[in-house]
């Protein structure tokens, strides 16, 4: 994602076959959920016989096992190039077997929270004197939040949005997280809704952290102009190599579709892909035309039905952008 430009580019794409165990212990897990549980409720405490686990060292899920190789291999295709430190992944991927991958890789984790996380504040109180340092204080409340956290308040209309950061504990994190709170109230109904964002760089503003969250719509916008400009869900391949060849094609149309409109947009800031592909069709209607003629027209007159052909399936009115050599 780029923040200068406002979007995202796609870089690298992998096809992912479930094998049977994924399938089946995903179903298994979407059946444990709708099943009550018939067992009764354990006793509060540790289980007898239960031992210290070190955090750091955890399962990797199949999805997980996949993510570090395709890191790896963007880091090293792009070594030098651009400096990347952060890692943005979605809700999904907000838990520590995500983060401690990210760190592995050298990168620092960007995600989402669960709304309501077990979130807490580090104990700033004095020590008991015996036993270990207390390590986790009050639990954090989203409807009542300290001042001293708020950053930044703005009203739009009857939507009042307050961001607040704070560095606050998880009992399954082994770090401290850096935490950004969009609390939004409605002034007319007092109803409240917040989204917890954090990121492992606990040095981190709360501004980039915010424009980084806002920033991953547009890895959807890259499927949605992949999907409907470009193939990517009309293709009918079935073999390995061609579904690959499909679904990397589609994709790198998207980014050259926008290196290419971005010289058009300076004269022209409506241009679409619809027109792009308006003009790229018509130049090629132009150019079979032209060969079937015994003669060559004249540059100026092969430039009007070049100008003409091409706006015929344009939505936006502009100068062509094609031309012949």
């Amino acid at each position: 994602m780029s923040v200068q430009a406002r979007r995202a580019f796609p870089v690298r794409v992998e096809q992912v076959v479930r094998s049977e165990a994924e399938k089946s212990a995903s179903t298994a897990k979407a059946a444990a959920k709708q099943q009550k549980p018939s067992t009764p409720p354990r006793r509060p405490g540790r289980p007898k016989g239960r031992r210290n686990t070190p955090k750091a060292d955890v399962t990797r899920t199949p999805e997980l096992s996949r993510l570090p190789a395709m890191l790896d291999a963007l880091l090293h295709l792009i070594a030098g190039l651009l400096p990347l430190t952060s890692l943005v992944l979605d809700g999904h991927c907000g838990n520590h077997n995500a983060l401690q991958m990210a760190r592995q890789s050298h990168l620092h984790l960007m995600s989402t929270l669960r709304y309501d996380a077990a979130l807490s504040f580090p104990y700033a109180g004095p020590s008991a004197g015996r036993g270990p340092h207390r390590t986790y204080g009050d639990k954090v409340h989203d409807d009542d939040l300290p001042v001293q956290y708020l950053k930044e308040t703005t009203v739009e209309g009857h939507m009042q949005t307050c961001l607040y950061q704070m560095q606050l504990l998880h009992k399954e994190f082994m770090q401290p997280l850096h935490v950004v709170i969009i609390a939004q109230t409605n002034l007319h109904t007092q109803a409240r809704a917040h989204v917890l964002l954090f990121s492992s760089d606990v040095a981190l503003a709360y501004t980039p952290l915010v424009d980084y969250d806002r920033l991953r719509c547009q890895i959807e916008l890259n499927f949605r102009d992949a999907k409907q400009y470009w193939g990517l869900e009309d293709f009918m391949n079935v073999t390995p190599t061609g579904v690959t060849n499909a679904a990397n094609l589609s994709l790198f149309m998207v980014n050259v579709a926008y290196r290419l409109q971005d010289d058009v947009r300076q004269r022209a800031p409506d241009y679409s892909i619809l027109d792009f592909k308006a003009d790229c069709r018509g130049s090629k209607y132009v150019e079979e035309t032209i060969q079937m003629l015994p003669e060559k027209p004249e540059p100026v007159l092969l430039a009007k039905i070049l100008n003409q052909v091409t706006s015929l399936g344009r939505i936006h009115l502009s100068q062509p952008f094609f031309r012949f050599a």
